[in-house]
């Protein structure tokens, strides 16, 4: 047993200690995709309403934190940092596990445990006025026989 714990010791101090899910960490900037509130790209931390639906989720959640991208533009991340601040919002800028392209998540809004929201996409949770309302397709009807033998 102390030959197994010896080797454990080991593969700790050259490799690091494992990681739990690390590609899952890798895209939600270090949390767990469990924790998330909400999740916003660059692309969308530019756009207004956006933006409004972001100040009614932590409104709602100020309990949570909020995980800035590190690598975004920083007139973008200044512009949250300060709004942040004005919310008396607890934040974080991540600088590990972070890339700048407009589908990369730039802010994401999380809990300390697991919350396990459906929808965590802010444009997905939050629909554009807009955007007509997809209807629901009608169930087909089924006949007295389908209802009898199935």
């Amino acid at each position: 047993m102390a030959q197994d714990d010896l080797q454990k010791h080991l593969d700790n101090a050259m490799y690091g200690t494992p990681q739990l899910k690390p590609d899952e960490q890798r895209k939600y900037m270090g949390t767990f995709r469990e924790r998330c509130y909400v999740t916003m790209t660059i692309a969308q931390m530019k756009n207004n309403e956006d933006k409004q639906n972001f100040l009614k989720e932590i409104a709602q959640h100020p309990d949570a934190k909020v995980l800035l991208n590190g690598s975004m533009e920083l007139t973008l991340q200044s512009s949250y940092i300060k709004l942040l601040n004005e919310k008396q919002m607890a934040f974080t800028v991540v600088n590990d596990f972070v890339t700048n392209t407009p589908e990369s998540l730039g802010l994401i809004v999380a809990a300390k445990e697991a919350v396990n929201e459906e929808v965590i996409d802010i444009e997905a949770k939050y629909p554009k006025a807009s955007e007509p309302a997809k209807a629901k397709p009608e169930p087909e009807k089924k006949g007295f026989w389908h209802r009898l033998f199935h």
